[in-house]
């Protein structure tokens, strides 16, 4: 059961490791993490009485 739980750490660690990697290596291969750009306005009514 000991041996189960480690190689479990080692996988979760190295996978990790591996989507670090490609969040910094992703844009060079044409993955684009950025959000769509859009302006969005609405009018907005005050009641200051």
């Amino acid at each position: 059961m000991g041996r189960i739980v480690k190689w479990l750490i080692y996988l979760i660690i190295i996978g990790g490791l591996a989507l670090v990697a490609y969040a910094y290596v992703g844009p060079y291969f044409g993955a684009d993490f950025s959000p769509p750009q859009t302006e969005v306005r609405q009018p907005v009514t005050l009641d200051a009485d």
